[in-house]
């Protein structure tokens, strides 16, 4: 069980990188106006984003494994399983705002990326209190 449990902390800090790091991409894409760093940009993007899934997937399935195979309960693991599911809905909407960066659709502006490149650290400050604390 230790070493699923490393491994689940290896993946998701490993996702959580790419989680930090691609929003702030987009901060930077959102500025650029000329064409060959806005193409350095979305290579760097789309590297990111298919190395950082697998990551995520390998996150998340270890954790499945470790709730369901060693049994373990309580409210804070719903509120921890809630949060992780919206840290792959945010996750997926990195991907949206990729594809629109590519696609020359973005609408947003760099400061607007910088808000929401803060959200996977606010989910991991609550996940790691929740896990640690266990307050209910």
């Amino acid at each position: 069980m230790l070493i699923l449990k490393a491994l689940h902390i290896v993946f998701v800090v490993s996702w959580f990188a790419g989680l930090f790091y691609l929003p702030r991409l987009f901060v930077n894409h959102a500025m650029v106006s000329d064409a060959a760093t806005r193409e350095r940009l979305e290579l760097m993007e789309r590297k990111l984003y298919r190395f950082m899934t697998p990551l995520a997937v390998l996150a998340v399935a270890l954790g499945v494994w470790l709730w369901l195979g060693y049994g373990f309960a309580g409210g804070w693991l719903h509120a921890k399983v809630a949060l992780v599911a919206g840290l792959l809905a945010y996750h997926v909407y990195c991907g949206k705002l990729m594809k629109d960066f590519a696609a020359g659709r973005n609408v947003r502006s760099h400061m607007w990326f910088r808000v929401f490149n803060e959200v996977p650290v606010l989910v991991l400050i609550a996940v790691t209190f929740l896990v640690v604390l266990k307050p209910f």
